[in-house]
């Protein structure tokens, strides 16, 4: 049986098929302007055998600057930015905050946990799937909510491309999310439409709620 990768273990991946992509682009413009490895090393301080190890793709203590150094003495500019991924990692009370949601639930319901997208190369999952008898439901739990529009965005994108009729987001009941929602309610409002009482009322009955739904617990 397959083992899960953990986040830590898919980001390494990650990071050493990007730094092979950069040692291949300065090589080729390297050659392309007639320097060394050597000339390279020395124009930005890097020691000859630490440049071998850039030059294979296996420099893995060359941080963000220092490449940014050595792809800028051959004429190129090194761009970083970060993307939505896979799933990451949560703590205790996330873990709880979807306990208490599934023990709201009709016990008739099909639940599942960290259930991936259904397309081959997306990393991303739902923290939960709710599934009845001719509906599905991906669940989104957010013990600490900040940015409204981000969020509305990624769970935009996530029922697009989950193939589900619906998402319910279920936030955990703080000051901090009372704030938040005092803030982005109207963003929210407009994303999920059905009141948080009644899809919980209708999903203890083992019914759909009948479209996206914010619920506080």
């Amino acid at each position: 049986m397959a083992t899960k990768r953990r986040p830590a273990d898919i980001g390494a991946a990650r990071g050493r098929t990007s730094l092979a992509m950069l040692a291949r682009e300065e090589e080729i413009a390297r050659i392309d302007r007639g320097l060394s490895l050597r000339d390279v090393g020395d124009a930005v301080g890097v020691s000859p055998p630490t440049m071998s190890r850039f030059a294979t793709g296996k420099a893995t203590d060359v941080g963000i600057v220092r490449a940014s150094q050595i792809l800028g003495v051959v004429g190129l500019d090194l761009s970083v930015r970060a993307y939505p991924g896979g799933q990451p990692m949560r703590d205790a009370g996330h873990a709880a905050l979807l306990g208490r949601f599934r023990a709201c639930l009709h016990r008739d319901l099909g639940w599942a946990v960290e259930v991936p997208l259904p397309h081959p190369g997306d990393l991303r999952a739902w923290d939960a799937l709710i599934r009845g008898r001719a509906w599905l439901y991906g669940i989104e739990a957010e013990t600490h909510p900040t940015d409204g529009q981000a969020l509305i965005r990624r769970l935009e994108l996530k029922q697009r491309d989950g193939e589900v009729d619906g998402v319910i987001l279920v936030l955990q009941a703080s000051r901090h999310t009372r704030l938040f929602l005092a803030v982005a309610g109207d963003l929210l409002a407009a994303a999920f439409p059905v009141p948080g009482r009644r899809a919980l009322e209708l999903l203890a009955a083992g019914v759909n709620p009948g479209g996206n739904a914010i619920i506080v617990l």
